[in-house]
């Protein structure tokens, strides 16, 4: 199913549980990603809560199945503007709880900077997995290199054909790049290959494309006002992305935040880290529920 935004721009989303629910997990997924990084979000926590919720992921313009993006749109900011346009769409009612991963996590600061009203209306708790507290230059200028690297050599070795066969032909010796960049200590090979489904089909435009954006983000503005909200911030040991120190500076900024650090887990928390994550997002979802 899909909305349209106010420009025209098609946005790709899958609905799980009760679309009737006080409260809407809204899952925003980060760069050259798309909503199938949370399939195992959308399959269990629906039914973990102890009383009924919606969960609601979707693919950025740019990404995935959703309309295009161009220089003009290619931007957090504009990114926080759909995440706000797409909850009054598909989400009018009810309160929500806005989780993201990476660039989803920035994402979701933005929309609580440029949209307050709503944000203070709506917005119930925020969850950020293996999102940068700090200037992201780094880490950004990092990742398209790297990935570039990744993709062209797991086109060397599976054929110009990767989009078609990966996941059937992925073996150990083509998880080496993805488990040092993204993966921790054992990945499933399944999420291997969706990692590398994923990446190769957003490489080389989606990672251009979006890079000046994530450079020059700054996100300390967008904690200020999430001051008094639920913070819920975890990280894997083994995210050479995002150290550590990253989810307790999040957590440490509002009045009412948890840092977790998940032990032998790299920066793909949504697919390796679900086991861990998904508890922790449960109780959340019962502290907010319990409060309305």
């Amino acid at each position: 199913m899909s909305e349209t935004l106010s420009d025209g721009t098609a946005i790709n989303l899958v609905r799980a549980g009760d679309p009737d629910a006080e409260l809407t997990v809204v899952l925003v997924h980060s760069y050259a990603q798309d909503l199938r990084i949370w399939h195992k979000v959308l399959e269990i926590l629906p039914r973990a809560t102890e009383r009924p919720i919606q969960v609601l992921a979707y693919d950025h313009r740019g990404h995935g199945e959703s309309g295009p993006a161009d220089e003009a749109t290619a931007t957090v900011e504009r990114l926080g503007d759909d995440l706000a346009e797409l909850v009054r769409l598909a989400v009018p009612r009810g309160r929500v709880v806005l989780t993201g991963h990476g660039m989803g996590g920035l994402v979701c600061m933005a929309l609580t900077a440029r949209q307050p009203e709503l944000f203070t209306e709506r917005v119930a708790g925020l969850v950020f997995l293996s999102t940068p507290a700090g200037r992201l230059a780094e880490a950004s200028a990092t990742l398209p290199q790297s990935v570039g690297r990744l993709v062209r050599d797991l086109e060397a070795i599976l054929g110009s054909r990767l989009l078609d066969h990966v996941r059937n032909r992925i073996d150990k010796a083509t998880t080496i790049g993805l488990r040092w960049l993204l993966l921790g200590d054992d990945p499933d090979p399944a999420d291997t290959a969706l990692v590398a489904h994923m990446i190769s089909k957003h490489w080389p435009d989606t990672v251009a494309l979006f890079l000046p954006a994530l450079d020059r983000y700054a996100r300390e503005v967008a904690l200020t006002v999430a001051a008094g909200t639920p913070v819920l911030a975890v990280v894997g040991d083994r995210d050479r992305l995002v150290p550590a120190a990253h989810a307790r500076a999040l957590a440490g900024s509002v009045q009412s935040g948890t840092a977790v650090v998940l032990p032998g887990v790299g920066h793909m928390l949504p697919l390796e880290g679900s086991a861990e994550i998904i508890p922790r997002m449960v109780g959340l979802v019962h502290a907010v529920l319990r409060a309305t």
